[in-house]
């Protein structure tokens, strides 16, 4: 039987959220990292830096384009993918899986409300 995973929320800058209790996974969408290219470099920030909602997390690099990375929710980095840091191209390989980028502690839920769903982000960059 397969194992049932979290639904992904999406923000309006292309960053996916992924609930798991009081924590979540952030990683950036398929759309977006087809649309950077092949990925060359990432620049996270640390375990223990906080992010805030709407402000700079990081940024993303590739062959043609350079682009900062917008923190969806608020929240404590409490665990980096040190491997997609090593071999960016797993965000173009695997983006919703070995392509995550933070495990941040929520700080408020609430914002959680504010992303919007699968569908609605589908949506959204087919009508690109």
């Amino acid at each position: 039987m397969a194992q049932l995973t979290n639904p992904l929320l999406f923000s309006g800058t292309h960053v996916w959220v992924r609930v798991e209790g009081s924590e979540a996974v952030l990683g950036l969408s398929d759309f977006l990292q087809d649309q950077m290219g092949e990925i060359t470099a990432l620049e996270l920030p640390d375990i223990g830096d906080v992010i805030r909602a709407a402000r700079r997390m990081g940024k993303i690099e590739s062959e043609d384009a350079s682009s900062p990375i917008e923190a969806p929710i608020t929240g404590e980095v409490v665990e980096v993918n040190v491997e997609a840091l090593e071999n960016p191209d797993l965000v173009n390989s695997d983006p919703y899986a070995g392509g995550w980028l933070l495990r941040v502690k929520i700080d408020d839920p609430g914002e959680l409300e504010e992303l919007i769903s699968e569908e609605e982000y589908a949506e959204l960059t087919t009508e690109v």
